[in-house]
């Protein structure tokens, strides 16, 4: 099977494990790509559902381990392709001078990238009435497998010995929103500077767009290096649905923010998560993509991933043949634009793994 329709399978489907222990540990809730495991397949490290509810009655199956480390990906007891289930990080091994172990500090997200959510709170979080209904951030810090907030220096440490023993990348720090004016702008550019101060490591910040543009220079000279402001849904009635508190920000109010931040951070530097699934339209994304690539804002298109727990957790993921319809165009709109992931210094866009995106950008 062609590695793009592979991956696109996988995402939608999620794999059964004949070894769930194997490689680096699965990730059960919380924000980021929850409810996963990341595989290698030709190149590309992608993130695959193993724990959710599709995934347990997928047809798709992980075989053990060869010898080489290779798995071999079936279904229905067809051989279709051949993964690698990257390792354990070395630095979950240790701790903070405080005793926080550093998988509660930050992650390894896909192959090389340390992921963290600097506040595992949110003011939209507080109400499911209010927060976005596929949303789990809370779940992780509910199980005890993070903290609240992870201080700067916290973070500085483990980016240095994630980067010293794991050889990590680049670096991708999100946010649960904290209030309705700098929308997390601040704690982050705090956690960025200390971080820089302690490593060389390029960094993505996530977070929404803030009241004061200013804030995408604070941000700048704090060491960001990207920044991601997810729009997810797209139209007005889905978005008051589906993120009632979050859609208090329109679309026009992102748009404003993207051009501004682009002046900043850099054509291609700036990018935004779009969740297909959720019943935008294949035509809808499209075109909100054609203008936000005409912005030079990279446009991550992803399939909706149903996360155990959360009010959305029975909602379908999109049909592979949907996203492959979805990404061949885009991946040739991102190509002709010259906006590839490869040259994002940092950030969600450039790791890819949430995605087959970047596997049609050739």
């Amino acid at each position: 099977m062609p590695t793009q329709l592979l991956i696109n399978a996988l995402q939608s489907f999620g794999v059964r494990l004949d070894a769930p222990r194997a490689g680096a540990p699965s990730r059960r809730g919380g924000a980021g790509p929850s409810d996963h495991k990341a595989l290698t397949i030709d190149g590309h490290t992608v993130m695959v559902p193993v724990h959710t509810a599709g995934a347990f009655a997928s047809p798709y199956v992980a075989g053990r381990p060869e010898a080489d480390g290779t798995v071999e990906i079936r279904r229905d007891g067809v051989a279709v392709g051949r993964a690698r289930l990257p390792g354990q990080p070395r630095f979950y091994a240790l701790q903070t001078f405080d005793g926080i172990p550093y998988s509660q500090i930050a992650v390894l997200h896909g192959r090389d990238v340390l992921a963290t959510t600097v506040l595992q709170t949110c003011i939209r979080y507080q109400s499911r009435k209010n927060s976005c209904q596929f949303c789990a951030i809370g779940q992780s810090l509910a199980a005890g497998r993070t903290i609240a907030h992870k201080s700067p220096e916290q973070l500085a440490e483990v980016a240095r010995m994630a980067v010293l023993l794991d050889g990590v990348r680049h670096m991708v720090m999100t946010t649960g929103t904290p209030n309705v004016t700098d929308r997390g702008a601040a704690v982050l550019c705090d956690s960025a500077f200390a971080v820089k101060a302690a490593v060389d490591l390029p960094i993505q910040a996530q977070c929404e767009p803030p009241d004061d543009d200013a804030w995408f220079q604070r941000m700048k000279a704090a060491g960001i290096d990207a920044l991601g402001m997810h729009l997810e849904v797209i139209a007005p009635d889905l978005r008051r649905r589906l993120m009632p508190g979050k859609a208090a920000v329109p679309v026009a109010r992102y748009l404003d923010a993207f051009r501004a931040a682009v002046a900043v951070f850099g054509r291609g530097q700036v990018s935004t998560y779009l969740l297909a699934g959720l019943g935008d339209s294949r035509e809808s994304i499209l075109g909100l993509a054609e203008t936000l690539i005409g912005l030079g804002v990279y446009p991550f298109v992803v399939p909706f991933v149903p996360i155990s727990g959360t009010p959305l957790e029975d909602h379908p993921a999109p049909d592979p043949q949907f996203m492959h319809a979805l990404l061949a165009p885009l991946g040739a709109m991102l190509k002709a634009a010259g906006l590839r992931s490869a040259d994002i210094k940092a950030g969600c866009g450039k790791c890819g793994a949430c995605s087959a995106l970047s596997a049609y950008e050739v």
